[in-house]
């Protein structure tokens, strides 16, 4: 049997998952952090719950590989790279040039490469990881599975800003979202479990993690999502600030006598949860304090109301709304914020069961007797969906 890794390369960081496939088997996994930074980080977990933690100098991603692949044969875990007939690499933005993963060449490096300044932190990471690869494993097949490539079929009316549409002609100016793989994933799965076609469902799926993005999904395509040009819009995130009236930015920029840079840098990782509250990004620790610190309970508030707000405008959008799946790390552990976004839309006919709701990173169907509207927890699997690709794209 061959195996395919999965590659998620973020700006510091390299996760991998590697799979025995086609029986879709998780061989091991694990992930290097710190890449560039002293001392780097290495987490990996294989065999049978054996792990190996390790501090390295990965001054890039190609080092991280290197020795990723390295510790691969050490540990046993495979007997020589051969086996290894498959690599999919996450990339964060495929603009309007990807609809769909696709094998890489010369051709789709240049335009991932190209796509850089719509993902600046990880297409670059991401195309590091695609060369050490490359020149390390250079015959196996190699997929690149993209981020916005399931929100591409999205209606105009949905993907596009108001604003002068030749903006949109010459530089593509418009909404590409992402986590497209998670969405994609468990909305598939969420079709699987209720025994439906998922073209016949009307289905909002919530990532709710560090960075978080709500998706409407109709006749089995993404409908509308919340994130935009950039993963900057949409709801509160972590750090991030979701929705801002532009005009707001342009005015504290003058009032802070600060660049357009150093706002979006503000946005993007001193505002959400941390910038509300004050305490922390994390929605653990604001939980913890929340009953004492009035800015950490209206951080998780605020939060609650956007996931809320974006649901409400999503199942208008579709007339109506069939499923609601909770993923991510938020979305999959805390007990609470899933209690709390379904109770903020019994009217809509959401409900979930207190019970069945007390549970973390475990599949279940959380509907609330009586509930009109199927609520489900969905771990994603964005690696398992790679692999897949992988596999459907091996000539």
């Amino acid at each position: 049997m061959s195996k395919t890794i999965a590659i998620n390369a973020g700006s510091s960081t390299l996760k991998f998952k590697l799979f025995e496939m086609p029986s879709e088997e998780v061989i091991a996994e694990g992930v290097i952090e710190r890449i560039g930074l002293k001392d780097s980080l290495v987490s990996i977990k294989y065999g049978d719950g054996k792990k190996l933690k390790d501090t390295i100098q990965a001054t890039n991603h190609e080092v991280a590989i290197n020795y990723l692949l390295k510790q691969l044969i050490q540990l046993d875990i495979i007997k020589d790279f051969n086996e290894i007939t498959g690599v999919g690499h996450r990339i964060v933005a495929g603009g309007e040039f990807f609809k769909d993963s696709v094998l890489i060449d010369d051709d789709v490096m240049q335009k991932i490469d190209e796509l850089a300044d719509y993902a600046p932190l990880h297409n670059p990471a991401n195309l590091i990881g695609i060369k050490a690869f490359k020149k390390i494993l250079p015959d196996i097949t190699s997929v690149a599975v993209f981020d916005t490539s399931f929100h591409t079929d999205m209606p105009e009316e949905n993907y596009l800003y108001s604003i002068p549409y030749e903006w949109y002609e010459k530089y593509g100016a418009r909404k590409y979202g992402a986590h497209g793989t998670s969405h994609r994933y468990v909305s598939a799965r969420a079709a699987e479990i209720l025994g439906k076609d998922v073209k016949d469902l009307k289905m909002i799926t919530l990532h709710l993690g560090a960075g978080a993005s709500i998706t409407a999904v109709k006749d089995g395509k993404s409908f509308d999502t919340s994130m935009g040009f950039t993963p900057l819009a949409g709801i509160t995130m972590a750090t991030r600030s979701g929705d801002v009236d532009p005009s707001l930015i342009a005015w504290l920029e003058e009032k802070l006598n600060i660049s357009s840079e150093e706002m979006i840098d503000i946005l993007n990782h001193k505002s959400g949860l941390v910038g509300v509250s004050g305490v922390s990004a994390d929605m653990r620790d604001l939980e913890q304090v929340m009953d004492e610190n009035h800015r950490a309970k209206l951080a998780r508030d605020i939060w609650i109301n956007r996931v809320i707000r974006y649901i409400g405008q999503y199942a208008a959008e579709m007339n109506g709304l069939d499923v609601l799946v909770f993923t991510a790390g938020v979305g999959e552990n805390d007990i609470e914020i899933r209690q709390s976004v379904a109770d903020g839309l019994s009217f809509f006919g959401v409900g979930i069961d207190p019970e069945k709701n007390h549970i973390r990173g475990v599949e279940r169907d959380l509907t609330a007797d009586g509930a009109t509207v199927k609520t489900l927890l969905i771990p994603t699997d964005e690696e398992l969906m790679i692999a897949r690709d992988v596999e459907r794209l091996k000539k």
